[in-house]
C-alpha cells in the first residue's frame, strides 16, 4: 500500500508555497522517501527518518524560533529559505504551541519565516499502522483535527500554514 498526501491551505499558504515550487517538490520527496517501508514506521523511527531526509537536503534541523541564546526555548523541527516546518506525531495538545511558533516567527520582530508547514498523519494512516503493523499511533494528532482546529483560532494565527496529512 502506498502513501498519499492530503493538503490543506490556511490563509493562502499553497499559493505562497507555489512561489517556491522546487522546495514544495523537495518536501514531498522527503516525505515519500521516509515512507518507503511502512512496516518500520513507529513514531520515533518516522521522526528519525524524516530528520535524516531533511538533513541530506540542507534543511536546518532544530533551529531556534527566537534569535537570542537567552530567549525562550522554542525550536522549529526544520527551517529553510524562510519556511518553518513542524512535524507532529505526538499528542493533539501540542497543536496550539506548534502553530504559535509559526505566528511568532512570522509577525513579531523576528520575521524569520514567510509561512509554516505542519506535517502530521491522517486517522486512516494511524488506523492502518495499528492494524497492519501493530504500531502505536492512537492518541496522535491527526490531519483532520488540525484542519478542524485552524478556523477557530483565525484571529490568533494569521500566518499562512500549509498542512500536510500523510495518508494511506
Amino acid at each position: 500500500m502506498s502513501v498519499r498526501l492530503r493538503k490543506y491551505s490556511y490563509r493562502f499558504a499553497e499559493q505562497v508555497f507555489n512561489g517556491k515550487l522546487m522546495l514544495k517538490n523537495e518536501l514531498e520527496e522527503i516525505i515519500y522517501a521516509a515512507t518507503k517501508d511502512l512496516s518500520v514506521l513507529s513514531r520515533p523511527e518516522f521522526n528519525r527518518l524524516l530528520n535524516d531526509e531533511f538533513s541530506k537536503r540542507g534543511w536546518q534541523c532544530q533551529p531556534p524560533v527566537f534569535s537570542q541564546e537567552d530567549d525562550a526555548y522554542a525550536k522549529f523541527d526544520f527551517l529553510k529559505d524562510r519556511i518553518g516546518i513542524e512535524v507532529q506525531f505526538g499528542h493533539a495538545s501540542f497543536v496550539g504551541i506548534d502553530l504559535l511558533k509559526f505566528q511568532v516567527a512570522s509577525y513579531s520582530n523576528l520575521d524569520t519565516i514567510d509561512f509554516g508547514v505542519y506535517i502530521t498523519t491522517t486517522l486512516a494512516f494511524q488506523k492502518h499502522m495499528k492494524k497492519q503493523y501493530g504500531q502505536k499511533w492512537e492518541g496522535s494528532l491527526s490531519f483532520e483535527k488540525v484542519v478542524k482546529y485552524l478556523p477557530y483560532i483565525r484571529s490568533a494565527i494569521q500566518v499562512p500554514v500549509y498542512v500536510i496529512g500523510i495518508d494511506i
